[in-house]
């Protein structure tokens, strides 16, 4: 009965509908990596005396944000999942350097896979990492930006620990300050290839939005050939390159750290329809979601506190918040 009581807590407290989880697998071939999904809802089922132990654990359905159910890539994966299995999405971490012989996790096969960092490859204008895979003996190189702090979650908490207390707008900018990534007339010092960048577009109906995607090369006019990593196709083959001006790609935004809560009034990306779209907090609700106006077109909808960001521009080589850009 005290094994039943403790599932239901975490599931009360962590597991509930819409929360944004990371998922396990003991399959071969998976262990050791973990996947981004939100939990759909609680599956119940009426058991025997005689039923197995495992069978009496409580289990919840969650669909994956980045595997997909059929190969075409239109459906995302369900599975009904035990509890074990299942942990907190880690908030958004400060961007910062790793060190040699440093425990991380790395992006890689649209998971979150434990490694080693075995060298630092590249200046601070570039800086790209060599990690060392126990599990598969594979050492490969990542960006920065596709490295994480590796934790382990156990009895409700992280291990190390998160940073604590919410950042006041003196820390955020401290913060970005540490962050800058100075501007370069060299576009190919900016982004090479194979770096995580954001893409806008001045098309109808998608101003305003920012899409993440990799740089695929530098193209001879100063533009990039970049590859969408949520936009697929006319046919549905594969996901979406195509040609970006350089003025309308950026460095993705840097991690400042987590956010207990957003305010009324205050200006965020929300992840709406594969892209990031600028938005102002008009209420806030319960259970950490939010309802946000949308400028230009006043559409307001309601978004879960994972799915939002604090909203920075690029101007001039650095990262500043919208008070910032008003001084």
């Amino acid at each position: 009965m005290e094994n039943d009581q403790n599932e239901s807590e975490l599931l009360n407290t962590y597991f509930t509908n819409g929360a944004e989880v990371e998922v396990s697998s003991d399959e071969e071939g998976f262990r050791g990596a973990w996947y981004e999904g939100t939990v759909i809802r609680p599956i119940s089922k009426k058991l025997r005396r005689n039923d197995d132990e495992d069978d009496k654990k409580l289990r919840v359905l969650v669909e994956y944000k980045t595997l997909m159910a059929d190969k075409k890539g239109t459906r995302r994966l369900k599975e009904t999942l035990s509890l074990v299995q299942l942990r907190p999405r880690p908030p958004p971490e400060r961007r910062r350097i790793f060190n040699v012989s440093e425990e991380v996790d790395a992006y890689h096969n649209e998971g979150w896979w434990e490694g080693v960092v075995m060298e630092v490859l590249g200046d601070s204008g570039g800086r790209k990492y060599s990690v060392f895979f126990r599990g598969t003996r594979d050492q490969l190189d990542f960006d920065e930006s596709q490295l994480r702090t590796h934790r382990e979650w156990a009895n409700g908490k992280w291990t190390p620990p998160l940073e604590q207390g919410e950042e006041d707008e003196d820390e955020v900018e401290e913060t970005l300050a540490s962050t800058d990534i100075k501007p370069s007339n060299d576009a190919a010092e900016n982004f090479s290839e194979g770096s995580l960048v954001e893409v806008s577009s001045d098309e109808e109906g998608f101003e305003g939005a920012w899409f993440t995607a990799t740089v695929v090369k530098l193209l001879d006019n100063g533009n990039y050939l970049i590859e969408y990593q949520n936009l697929r196709n006319d046919d549905d083959t594969a996901f979406l390159q195509e040609e970006a001006d350089r003025l309308y790609v950026r460095p993705r935004p840097p991690d400042i750290g987590p956010f207990k809560s957003f305010k009324v009034l205050e200006e965020v990306d929300a992840l709406y329809n594969d892209g990031w779209w600028v938005g102002v907090v008009s209420k806030v609700l319960k259970g950490q979601r939010y309802r946000v106006q949308f400028k230009g077109n006043n559409e307001e909808l309601e978004f879960n506190h994972a799915d939002l960001r604090l909203h920075l521009d690029w101007i001039n080589g650095k990262w500043v918040t919208p008070s910032q850009a008003l001084k």
